[in-house]
């Protein structure tokens, strides 16, 4: 091999990653989804019950006091997926909001006991997009609504999207 083409080598060895790096941000090559399972939302203020619990990330579920099996899902969920952040539970709390003015089944407040409950009337319902009982929702430390979870989860995926915001956030 001449030694010009050991130069030619080299050089092109040297300058493929700049080319490709390029190339890559130019095409958007493996530009996929986001890494967050929950919708993130534009943060907007959430008042009403929510301010006793501020300085905590809060899981915010909305259904009915009857609540039926989707509905009771949904509660589990919340409650393991806050379980399972270990240390780090302590800085979430889980707000159940009730829909109706009926009173839920005394096995389903044992059953999620440490939820704090609350109507969900007032302006503070407003600040929920869509239809609020087809979601579960989180709220940061300031107050600030700012992901939307599907109402049927999967617990693995929101676990992981909560351990990451826990892990980088200064906040609560």
């Amino acid at each position: 091999m001449s030694p010009k083409a050991k130069v030619g080598l080299v050089v092109l060895v040297c300058a493929a990653p700049l080319v490709l790096g390029w190339l890559a941000y130019e095409f958007r090559w493996g530009a996929g989804q986001a890494g967050n399972y929950g919708e993130l939302l534009a943060p907007r203020p959430v008042g009403g019950p929510l301010e006793p619990l501020r300085g905590k990330w809060v899981i915010v579920v909305f259904d009915t006091a009857a609540c039926a099996a989707a509905c009771e899902r949904k509660l589990y969920v919340a409650r393991q997926v806050r379980r399972a952040q270990g240390a780090d539970a302590e800085r979430m709390e889980r707000l159940w909001a009730l829909t109706d003015a009926g009173k839920p089944r005394a096995d389903l407040l044992a059953a999620i006991e440490g939820s704090h409950l609350a109507a969900a009337r007032g302006e503070w319902v407003k600040a929920f997009p869509g239809d609020a009982a087809a979601s579960i929702y989180l709220v940061d430390p300031l107050g600030n609504l700012m992901m939307r979870f599907p109402g049927d989860p999967e617990p693995a995926k929101m676990i992981k999207d909560l351990q990451r915001l826990l892990k980088y956030s200064r906040f609560g």
